[in-house]
């Protein structure tokens, strides 16, 4: 998280109210406003690491006590009610090295109500995801595969075409809810055109640090 305190609150409530039993683990970037202080109230631990979404990730996973699975949920995403027993089920198959849920915007106006549609569609044909839909994965593989690699961007889609090798993806129809605005602040079709464009360029070789200059809007 980083700079979220007008997100945080409400993600962090609908993680313990979804998964009770949890350890909740907040991961701070350094942030200058008050997200700090609301995510104390609310989480179980609040660390600071580098800056960065891999780093922070990482940090969090490292300071976890010692659960079967970990669970990815970002400052601006929130999961539904049966949140841990979904991701419970989906574990009880023993091919299942991880997965993630499906995803539907905050913005219910058609074109994100479409957008959603789309990033659905694609993730499970594709068998891929991003961190946007809450990527949980089990300890031992997360901790096999190195964990996020810690690169410029587009991390969470390495983390699962490492994962896909090391276990079936479980793509969930229960829907996480994330903000839509990236793509309210900086245009739709300009921000779902650079984003993909930047991920088909990552999975065709392209290298992160290359690609990072254009992705400041697209995240």
């Amino acid at each position: 998280m980083l700079n979220e305190e007008r997100a945080i609150g409400v993600t962090l409530k609908a993680i313990r109210r979804g998964a009770p039993d949890a350890e909740i683990i907040a991961v701070d970037g350094s942030s200058s406003d008050q997200t700090v202080a609301i995510a104390r109230s609310l989480a179980d631990r609040v660390i600071t690491s580098a800056r960065g979404r891999a780093c922070q990730m990482n940090a969090g996973a490292q300071a976890a006590a010692t659960p079967d699975s970990l669970v990815f949920v970002h400052a601006d995403t929130i999961v539904p009610f049966d949140f841990a027993r979904q991701i419970e089920t989906a574990l009880q198959d023993a091919a299942v090295g991880g997965g993630r849920f499906d995803i539907t915007l905050d913005d219910r106006a058609w074109q994100y109500r479409m957008l959603a549609k789309m990033i659905n569609f694609r993730s499970r044909l594709m068998q891929n995801a991003t961190g946007d839909q809450a990527i949980f994965v089990r300890r031992e593989i997360f901790t096999r595969l190195g964990g996020f690699p810690e690169i410029a961007l587009c991390e969470d889609i390495e983390l699962v075409r490492r994962l896909r090798r090391a276990g079936r993806m479980a793509c969930l129809r229960a829907t996480v809810v994330s903000s839509a605005r990236r793509w309210r602040e900086h245009g739709l079709v300009r921000t779902v055109w650079r984003m993909w464009a930047i991920k088909t360029l990552f999975l065709i070789g392209v290298s992160p640090e290359r690609l990072s200059h254009y992705y400041r809007d697209a995240r």
